[in-house]
C-alpha cells in the first residue's frame, strides 16, 4: 500500500476512535443526565444523522471542487469547534445544537477520506476500502470500550477525550494530507470501451444504494430492537455489549483471513455484495428463534461475516463507477445512503416490534434483504447495454 494510504488509515482510526467515545453513550446521556425521554433522544439522534447526510453530500462535492485536503480540513475544523463547545456547554438544548454540528462536520470528512483512499491507490481496487473499513471498525471497538470506562468517572471527560483525539486528527491531516496527490480518471466497474454518461452511472449507483439502505435498516436493528429483545429474554446488558466487542474483534482480526476467501469466491464486487447479503439473511434466520446468548452470539458472528463482504464493497463500486472529477460526490452518495438507513432503521424496527413481535420484524427484514439482492442484481444492466452498444459501434 502507498505511504499516503497509511496516513489516511491512521487518520480514520483516530477520527472514529474519538467519535466512538460519544455516540454509544448519547442516548444514556440525554436520558439519564439531561432528563429527557427516549423518544426525545431518538429525535436528537435523528437530527444528528440528518445533519450527517447533508455533510456527506457536501463533503463529496467539496472533494471534487477543492480537493481532499481542504475538504477534510474543513470538516475537522467544524467538528472540532463543536466538540470544544461540548466540553464547556453540554446542557439542554445546547447539547442538541452542538451534536447536530458534529454530525454535519464529521459527515463532510468521511466521503473525502474514502474518495482520497480510492484515488491514491486506484490499482488496489477493493483493498484500499477494506483497509479503511478495518481502521473504522478498530476505532469503533477501541472508542466504545474506552469510552464506557471514561464515562464512569465523568461525561465531561468523554467530551474532553473526543476533543483531544480530534486535535490529533487535525494535526495528522495538516502534516500528512497536504501533499497527497490523487489519481483521477479511473476506469468504471465494467471497464467499458466507450464513454458512458455520468447520468447512467449515477442511476446505477442509486439503484445499488437502494439495496444498501435496506441492508443498513436491517443491520441497525442489532443496536435497537434486538438489544431490547435480549433484555426481555433476561440476557444481561454486559452479555449484549460483549456481542459488539466480538463484532469489532472479528472484523479487525478476521479481515486478513477473509479477504483471500472473498477474492476466491467473489470474482466481482457485485457477487461480493450478493454473497454478503445472503449471509445477512442467514443471521436473521437465526435470530427468529434465538432465545439464549449462544444463539445470539452465533447470529452476530454470521452478521459480522456478512458485513465484511458488503460494507467495503459498496464504496469500492462507487469508486469504479465515478467519472473523473466526481469521485467525491459518489462517495458522498454512498455515505449519505448509509446514514439514511441508520435514520430509518430504528423507527421502522420500533414500530413493527411494538405492533407485532420480534419474529414478524425478522421476517420483514429478511424480505427487505431479499429485495436488496434484486437491486444489486440489476443495478448495472444499463451500463452493460451501453458498453455493448459502444463495442458494436467501435467495430
Amino acid at each position: 500500500m502507498p505511504k499516503s494510504l497509511w496516513f489516511l488509515i491512521i487518520g480514520m482510526l483516530v477520527n472514529v476512535t474519538g467519535a466512538s467515545f460519544l455516540w454509544p453513550l448519547n442516548t444514556i446521556y440525554i436520558n439519564e443526565h439531561l432528563g429527557k425521554s427516549l423518544s426525545v433522544a431518538g429525535v436528537v439522534l435523528m437530527l444528528n444523522s440528518a445533519a450527517s447526510v447533508v455533510g456527506n453530500l457536501l463533503g463529496g462535492t467539496l472533494f471534487d471542487k477543492i480537493g481532499g485536503y481542504k475538504s477534510i480540513l474543513s470538516g475537522i475544523i467544524i467538528t472540532l469547534i463543536a466538540l470544544v463547545g461540548l466540553v464547556f456547554f453540554h446542557g439542554w438544548p445546547t447539547y442538541v445544537v452542538l451534536l447536530v454540528v458534529v454530525g454535519f462536520g464529521s459527515g463532510i470528512v468521511f466521503p473525502s477520506m474514502y474518495a482520497m483512499a480510492g484515488s491514491v491507490w486506484p490499482q488496489g481496487g477493493r483493498k484500499a476500502f477494506n483497509a479503511m473499513y478495518v481502521a473504522q471498525n478498530a476505532g469503533v471497538a477501541i472508542g466504545a470500550a474506552v469510552g464506557g470506562i471514561v464515562a464512569s468517572y465523568s461525561f465531561t471527560y468523554i467530551f474532553l477525550a473526543n476533543t483531544i483525539l480530534y486535535v490529533i486528527f487535525l494535526l495528522i491531516a495538516i502534516f500528512s494530507y497536504r501533499h497527497i496527490s490523487v489519481t483521477v480518471g479511473q476506469t468504471n466497474v465494467l471497464n467499458e470501451a466507450g464513454s458512458i454518461g455520468h447520468k447512467t452511472k449515477l442511476i446505477a449507483l442509486l439503484i445499488l444504494c437502494t439495496g444498501y439502505v435496506l441492508c443498513w435498516v436491517a443491520y441497525v436493528q442489532w443496536q435497537t430492537t434486538i438489544a431490547t429483545h435480549t433484555r426481555e429474554l433476561n440476557i444481561p446488558l454486559s452479555s449484549y455489549s460483549l456481542l459488539w466487542t466480538i463484532n469489532g474483534i472479528l472484523i479487525v482480526v478476521g479481515q486478513p483471513l477473509i479477504v483471500p476467501i472473498i477474492q476466491k469466491v467473489a470474482k466481482t464486487l457485485k457477487v461480493q455484495v450478493l454473497i454478503g447479503t445472503v449471509i445477512f439473511v442467514a443471521s436473521f434466520v437465526i435470530v427468529v428463534n434465538a432465545t439464549t446468548f449462544p444463539q445470539f452470539l452465533t447470529a452476530m458472528v454470521v452478521l459480522t461475516i456478512g458485513e465484511m463482504f458488503v460494507w467495503p464493497a459498496i464504496p469500492a463500486v462507487a469508486s469504479h463507477l465515478a467519472p473523473s472529477g466526481k469521485e467525491g460526490f459518489y462517495q458522498g452518495v454512498v455515505n449519505s445512503m448509509a446514514t439514511a438507513g441508520k435514520m430509518i432503521g430504528p423507527l421502522f424496527g420500533g414500530v413493527i416490534f411494538d405492533a407485532f413481535n420480534m419474529s414478524t420484524l425478522c421476517y420483514l427484514l429478511i424480505g427487505l434483504l431479499l429485495f436488496s439482492m434484486c437491486t444489486t442484481w440489476i443495478y448495472d444492466y444499463k451500463l452493460k447495454e451501453k458498453r455493448q452498444r459502444s463495442l458494436t459501434i467501435s467495430k
